[in-house]
């Protein structure tokens, strides 16, 4: 014999409100602040009623939960922005490649290096691939040279983060700021 198949409740985001919450008693705490200590669920309903405002469970896991006395839709709009603001100052870390040959001219090594600096200041993390062709690939050590070179002129800015590794026809290295 089978069950019938009970959909599962909907889930609220953020605190619950007015009739939503379950405790038959809670500690309140009104529009003003003042703490009026565990009071039953009705009263603080009735309370929040006579002032033309929410009753909010504010803190859930408390025993009894913690309840204010507020306007529900400033207090998400509030949390809202918060969490906006929050999200605005995060810094997502990015991984920024860097292209090489094994015989790479000077300049352009200092072209490259310069880019790997900035990326650094930015905060980045910096991926550089060293690219074999051909009979490149039977000298393997000048590629393990300039991993070491590039791993030397950052090294007051930078930590290895893995070491050079070859993959294929690439030798890979990443390094993060420090």
């Amino acid at each position: 014999m089978r069950r019938p198949h009970r959909a599962a409740q909907p889930q609220r985001s953020g605190p619950r409100a007015n009739k939503d919450i379950i405790a038959p008693e809670v500690q309140l705490i009104d529009a003003e602040g003042t703490n009026h200590g565990s009071v039953p669920l009705e009263r603080a309903l009735e309370m929040a009623e006579e002032a033309g405002l929410d009753l909010v469970e504010i803190s859930p896991t408390n025993r009894p939960p913690i309840c204010k006395i507020l306007d529900f839709g400033k207090y998400k709009y509030a949390a809202q922005k918060k969490a906006a603001e929050a999200r605005k100052k995060q810094k997502v870390i990015e991984v920024k490649e860097i292209k090489m040959r094994p015989n790479i001219d000077t300049h352009d090594y200092e072209v490259k290096m310069r880019a790997v600096r900035r990326f650094f200041e930015d905060g980045d993390k910096v991926k550089v691939t060293l690219r074999f062709r051909g009979r490149e690939m039977a000298h393997m050590n000048l590629g393990m040279d300039l991993l070491k070179k590039v791993k030397e002129d950052t090294d007051e800015i930078a930590k290895v983060e893995a070491e050079p590794k070859l993959e294929g026809r690439q030798m890979m290295m990443v390094l993060a700021p420090k």
